[in-house]
């Protein structure tokens, strides 16, 4: 499984997911709809950018993302 894998391919294509969630435009939707429809897009964006700004590494045939959550002031 590991061998062909394109991790750095991977986290690109999750950065440009990210990047096409926050561009979407609005459907031509109101109210509940439309509340859910943005709710969703911020989701999707977070997960997205997550994951795009994981650090990746094969570790004996696992896929290891490594995310840095602290604000960046704190981080070393």
């Amino acid at each position: 499984m590991a061998e062909g894998l394109d991790v750095d391919a991977m986290i690109q294509r999750f950065r440009d997911r990210a990047a096409a969630v926050k561009s979407r435009p609005l459907p031509p939707v109101a109210g509940e709809e439309r509340r859910r429809f943005v709710q969703q897009a911020q989701v999707d964006y977070r997960d997205f950018a997550i994951i795009g700004d994981a650090e990746a590494a094969l570790e004996d045939g696992v896929l290891v993302l490594r995310v840095d959550l602290r604000p960046a002031d704190q981080r070393s």
